[in-house]
């Protein structure tokens, strides 16, 4: 056991604080700048997962100890396991290893394939060839070790080693650094940008009487131009003129690509033309460069003529050269132009690259073909080509923005699999599509990315208060505000738009205005989207005046209302019957120099039918029409519904045969409406024709669609068991659906199941989704339970929201225990249950006197992966403090505690406050 605990303390202290441990007999301030330098190693130095059961440095070492340790029997099944880390570990512990059994041991492992060695398993190997006076030997590593920076704090690492290095003035005489080690640090430092870094290099060269080449001008000159900084590259390009020697291709190239950095296509362009003339050959380094600074401007056709030039310098465009054309063509909009020459590349023998099947993948997602862009991605891993966490990440936005969430986790796993590790971007991404259905599957996602030790951005958060608002979870959403600001974030503008439409949107108008009013000491200028919300709150409520005050100091202040502000107060004035003031209002729009939209024209003529003024509705569509205007679904929808409310069907017919036409696609309220009008008069065979032809669309009905198909079934069925008219819906057009559900049998739904086959739509997943949702809102759960039997009894497996329905219902029927068997069901099936429901279970478990059980389900839920403090603002502040159950609160926080949940400190002052003041 002690033993045991040995090396687990040595391989602890190993992995985070490595150290140098010098021979007896060095000079002293030798070993005190060595072990200085290698015990300041980051404590976030990576630790590769260790093979169980023993330690691989120790184990090493072992080997490492006995002659012909090459053919040691341990090393095959060891090598898989062996990291840079490790190998670091070995050569920091075991300073008295032999130096060239060491340096053997470097070589040997760096051929394995899957090993490369990182800056600190160079560095701790320097350390012993230093301190035996290998300095031939050190100098290669060294110089290998200023060449594999992977990042800008190893380079950072590789610098400070190196200057402590120089400032030791023995082991300075003995070690200096040559021209070539300079040139590669340099050239490192170039890489990352480090520019202030290069220039302090290049002083400290000249200061240790290290010549200059043109290798190192050209290098300092390619820094400079990758910032755009051409002015301070030319003092750099003077010092080779000065020396006697030429600037070269390098150097042209590398000015060519500053100007373009700087936004100076046309000085590019003078730099190129004049390469010939200084008896320099352009390369495709020049085309390219060039190119990209013609596509960053917008100059994608010169970019082409020079593109289909370089044969004309014996140049032949690089995968490179393709990549930022394709992408140039791709960002102007041009999309088919670049997916076309990116098929050609390959027919060329060009063979894309990660980058170049990135901009496809991109492209495609943008152009919403998110399957031909997963399929490019199997595509690129076929050829063996490694997709970049940028790659995933368009895959994952696309899918994220079509609403395919599942598919998008597909990506994410396949992403983990192939050691590709997800960024803040991705994590982003995954949230904001959540955030669109299910704000706590989003939520979870936050808690990921703290794990991963990923640092939520403003455009997290206001992604999930988006989310939180839009599930109608306001308090939780300024929850969040307050985490936000907590954790160093300040709202901007869009998180405050959110959170006042959200507060209008539930006629909580005098909050959003407040909050409104809050903005000028926040030192936030309140913009358009803003102003709209509250203005458009304002008139939802009927407060037309205190909305017209608004566009004044709106105005007033320089912020100028846009199309959408003029429509929110122009469908205000309709609402309240006020064509004339609305077409006046369409007026001072133009003369503020705002054109109408088609939205403009779709309220005034949406209120004119609405009135019956027909002629003038038709008046305002042909005004629209030669405006340039053309109609939408909406507009056309609002003469559809007119004519089915006045019985005119022909006149709505003809108008969905216009729209057809025109291109424009009805939606499922439009063929609703046509449906509705057809069962009203009775024609249940052309009802039942229009949900046909909402199938062949791909239209999927709504649940009004087949409330208003069992409506007049439900009719059609009085009529033959009485020989007249069942009078439960007096209205036909003004239809309550809750009576609808209310009234309807299983058998009912049977019936519409029959019609709607003999009519050549068999019912689907969505159709028994629909009605099972609907029953449940209306306390159906005995119907609701019969037609999910059937639903499964047709091969079909029913959606989360469904079971959420029925949990609901549940819920609030006071049935506990068959809400019990729903939150089981959906947990063993990998579905998440609303925590709304869980809050009705819990609580009502508690009124029971159910403690246990109570407890229980929390305990189970906590399983779940749900984001800690979202439970407990559902389920312990809003639910059990709400109902004065203190204790309670008490014993279930206790609960979180014990299973290593972790609150945000303002969730935890929440709770102490609430259970301190019931």
């Amino acid at each position: 056991m002690n033993g045991s605990s040995t090396i687990a303390t040595v391989r602890t202290s190993a992995m985070r604080t490595p150290v140098a441990i010098i021979k007896p007999g060095e000079p002293f301030h030798l070993r005190c700048f060595l072990t200085k330098r290698f015990s300041s190693l980051p404590s976030s130095l990576p630790v590769d997962p260790e093979p169980p059961d023993h330690d691989v440095p120790l184990l090493l070492h072992s080997i490492l100890s006995k002659p012909n340790w090459q053919k040691h029997p341990s090393l095959p099944k060891l090598i898989p396991s062996i990291s840079p880390s490790h190998v670091h570990s070995l050569f920091s512990l075991n300073p008295y290893l032999l130096p060239q059994t060491a340096l053997d041991f470097s070589y040997w492992i760096s051929r394995k394939p899957s090993f490369k060695h990182s800056v600190y398993s160079y560095s701790a190997l320097m350390n012993i060839l230093v301190a035996n006076r290998f300095f031939g030997p050190a100098d290669k590593i060294r110089l290998a070790m200023i060449k594999s920076p992977a990042s800008v704090d190893e380079t950072r690492f590789v610098l400070e080693l190196l200057n402590d290095m120089n400032k030791d003035n023995e082991l300075h005489s003995r070690f200096k650094l040559s021209v070539r080690s300079y040139n590669f640090l340099l050239m490192s430092l170039s890489k990352f940008l480090m520019i202030d870094e290069m220039k302090s290099v290049y002083s400290e060269m000249l200061n240790d009487r290290v010549s200059p080449n043109i290798f190192t001008w050209n290098t300092m000159v390619n820094g400079y131009c990758k910032i755009g900084n051409v002015v301070e590259a030319q003092h750099y390009v003077s010092k080779i003129v000065q020396a006697g020697l030429n600037p070269d291709t390098f150097t042209y190239t590398s000015l060519i690509l500053g100007h373009c950095r700087n936004k100076d296509v046309d000085s590019a362009f003078r730099i190129f033309r004049m390469m010939p003339a200084k008896g320099c050959r352009r390369n495709e380094v020049s085309y390219t460069n060039l190119i990209h600074g013609l596509c960053e401007a917008g100059r994608v056709d010169e970019a082409i003529k020079l593109f289909e030039a370089m044969g004309e310098d014996f140049c032949y465009p690089t995968v490179r050269t393709y990549t930022v054309i394709i992408c140039g063509l791709c960002e102007a909009g041009r999309k088919s132009e670049g997916i076309k020459l990116f098929q050609e590349m390959s027919e060329k023998g060009c063979e894309p690259n990660p980058h170049t099947y990135t901009v496809i993948i991109d492209t495609l997602c943008e152009e919403n073909k998110v399957d031909e862009a997963r399929k490019m991605l199997g595509r690129m891993l076929e050829k063996g080509l490694v997709p970049s966490v940028v790659t995933y990440n368009a895959l994952i936005d696309g899918y994220c923005k079509h609403g395919s969430m599942e598919a998008a986790l597909e990506v994410l796993g396949m992403m983990e699999s192939n050691n590709c590790c997800p960024n803040d971007r991705t994590y982003n991404e995954l949230i904001a599509g959540f955030c669109k259905k299910n704000v706590h599957k989003a939520m979870v996602f936050l808690d990921k990315m703290l794990e991963l030790k990923l640092v939520p951005s403003l455009v997290t958060y206001n992604s999930l208060i988006h989310g939180q608002c839009k599930m109608g979870q306001l308090d939780n959403a300024f929850r969040l505000l307050e985490i936000m600001k907590e954790n160093g974030l300040f709202p901007d503008q869009w998180t405050y738009s959110v959170l006042i439409d959200s507060l209008c949107k539930v006629d909580r108008v005098e909050e959003a205005r407040i909050l409104f009013d809050s903005l000028k000491e926040k030192s936030l200028k309140a913009n358009e989207v803003i102003y709209t919300a509250l203005i458009d709150g304002y008139c939802k409520v009927g407060k037309i005046e205190d909305a017209n005050c608004l566009i004044d100091r709106m105005i007033n202040e320089g912020c100028l209302p846009n199309s959408c502000t003029y429509n929110t107060l122009i469908d205000g004035l309709c609402n309240i019957k006020n064509v004339k003031e609305g077409l006046l209002m369409v007026k001072k729009m133009a003369e503020m120099g705002v054109e109408p939209t088609v939205e403009t024209y779709t309220i005034l003529i949406g209120r004119m039918l609405k009135e019956g003024d027909f002629e003038h509705a038709h008046r305002t569509l042909d005004q629209q029409i030669s405006s340039g205007c053309q109609p939408d679904v909406f507009t056309y929808t609002a003469f559809i519904h007119a004519y089915c409310r006045v019985g005119r069907l022909k006149e709505a017919e003809d108008m969905m045969i216009r729209m057809n036409k025109e291109g424009v696609f009805p939606d499922s309220f439009t063929y609703t409406l046509l449906l509705d009008a057809y069962g009203c008069l009775g024609l249940m065979h052309s009802a039942f024709d229009v949900l046909k032809r909402m199938f062949d669309a791909g239209c999927e009905p709504s649940d009004h669609s087949y409330c208003l198909l069992i409506k007049y079934l439900l009719k059609e069925r009085g009529t033959r068991d009485d020989g007249h008219a069942l009078n439960i819906f007096p209205d036909a057009m003004l239809v309550n659906y809750d009576n609808v559900w209310k009234t309807m049998e299983f058998d009912t739904a049977l019936e519409l199941f029959e019609k709607m086959r003999q009519h050549g739509c068999v019912p689907n997943v969505n159709t028994y989704n629909k009605l099972i949702i609907e029953l449940c809102r209306v306390g159906r759960f005995l119907v609701a339970q019969k037609l999910l039997g059937h639903m499964r009894d047709q091969g079909m497996s029913p959606g989360e929201n469904v079971y959420n329905s029925l949990l609901r219902c549940f819920c609030e029927l006071g049935m506990y225990d068959d809400a019990t068997v729903v939150v089981e069901l959906m947990i063993n099936s990998g579905q998440l249950p609303h925590l709304d429901s869980y809050r009705q279970l819990i609580c009502g478990r508690y009124d029971q006197g159910d403690k246990d059980k109570a407890e229980t389900i929390f305990g189970d839920l906590l399983h779940c992966g749900y984001n800690c403090d979202e439970v407990a603002w559902n389920i312990l502040i809003d639910g059990l403090l709400k109902k004065g159950l203190a204790d309670r609160c008490t014993e279930l926080l206790s609960i979180m505690e014990k299973m290593g949940c972790r609150l945000h400190p303002n969730t935890y002052s929440l709770l102490i406050e609430g259970i301190e003041g019931a």
